[in-house]
């Protein structure tokens, strides 16, 4: 937290995959030059996990001067901190409700599961993300990181739909009606 206290408002990239998202060496490498490539501070969540088998290695050319990598982070602090400009995530359940709440637009890295019915409704029916497209071999490129990054964070209606997303929920909860009630009216709403 005392990293994100240094940066400057709506500047980071954070990225987090949850405990279950693997990458294979290449897509991780991709994904570390790809940070690079932006050239925006970034806070980069890589899972250390002493019995995994999948451990990844940073490529030489990776310097990471802007940005820190670390094990674990309270991610709804990280999200509800100024700093944090968009999220960078496999849109678990857990993780875009958390983006969602703190009014931080996504970039969908679906992994499995109901992670890309999540990423739909962040994309296309809320308008609060964008998607990466893999090429043919289900790659996703540095090029099309640093691209979608880049036009999440220069995208001024995305992130204001983030804002109003909030201010309406905020409003049905006002209301006085009780929790079911309004989840309810939000499930209505995001269908309707």
């Amino acid at each position: 937290m005392s990293w994100l206290d240094q940066q400057p408002q709506c500047s980071v990239v954070y990225v987090a995959f949850g405990s279950e998202t693997l990458f294979n060496q290449r897509q991780f490498t991709e994904l570390a030059l790809a940070l690079e490539l932006t050239n925006r501070p970034f806070l980069w969540v890589v899972r250390q996990d002493p019995n995994c088998t999948n451990k990844m290695s940073l490529p030489p050319e990776f310097k990471g001067y802007k940005g820190k990598i670390i094990g674990w982070t309270p991610q709804k602090m990280v999200l509800s901190h100024p700093a944090i400009a968009c999220f960078v995530s496999h849109c678990g359940w857990n993780s875009t409700i958390e983006a969602l709440s703190n009014r931080v637009p996504l970039l969908c890295w679906p992994y499995s599961g109901d992670q890309f019915f999540n990423k739909n409704y962040i994309c296309d029916a809320l308008k609060v993300g964008m998607a990466f497209d893999s090429d043919e071999n289900g790659m996703i490129s540095r090029g099309e990181i640093k691209e979608k990054v880049d036009q999440l964070l220069s995208d001024e209606k995305t992130r204001s739909r983030s804002h109003k997303l909030m201010e309406k929920l905020k409003h049905n909860m006002e209301e006085g009606s009780t929790s079911s009630t309004n989840l309810n009216r939000f499930f209505t709403w995001l269908t309707g």
